[in-house]
């Protein structure tokens, strides 16, 4: 569970970063243009009404901003361990904080699901969830050249 967890911070984190590529063209783009079009994206995976989406967004992307805010102070208490001279009670005060806004981030990830419930049948919610996996996925995805092998994985020449 750790692990997945683990994991599930540092594809969000990965994501945030990679905030902006357009298929494999890797060409930057707006904060608003990703937006737009992860919004849209998830308007129809999960069929939201027009009335859904303009209640849910706002909040949405709150807590985006929000959790983008919380993976930059993770990243930065990690960074703090690159040095030579990191002592072992540092590297205790590091991660401890690092776990700390993990935690924060699960409270934050909960309040905002309560909002959302408010707003959203379940079904809709979990079909988002979804949608945002898919969505960071193929982007993900987009990211590779055309033709190329990925890495890690196999190559899309036959032998």
């Amino acid at each position: 569970m750790k692990r997945l967890f683990v994991l599930f911070i540092l594809m969000s984190t990965l994501f945030v970063r990679l905030w902006a590529t357009d298929g494999c063209e890797q060409k930057r783009m707006s904060e608003q243009e990703f937006r737009a079009k992860q919004q849209a994206f998830l308007t129809e995976k999960a069929e939201l009404t027009d009335a859904e989406a303009e209640a849910f967004f706002p909040l949405y992307f709150e807590l985006q901003d929000r959790k983008k805010e919380l993976n930059a102070e993770s990243w930065k208490q990690l960074h703090q361990g690159k040095g030579e001279n990191v002592t072992e009670a540092q590297y205790e005060k590091i991660l401890e904080s690092v776990y700390d806004i993990r935690q924060e981030m699960n409270r934050l990830e909960k309040s905002y699901y309560e909002k959302f419930k408010k707003i959203l049948p379940f079904r809709k919610i979990y079909l988002i969830q979804r949608a945002e996996v898919k969505f960071h996925r193929d982007l993900v995805k987009g990211m590779h050249p055309k033709g190329k092998g990925k890495p890690g994985g196999k190559s899309s020449q036959q032998p």
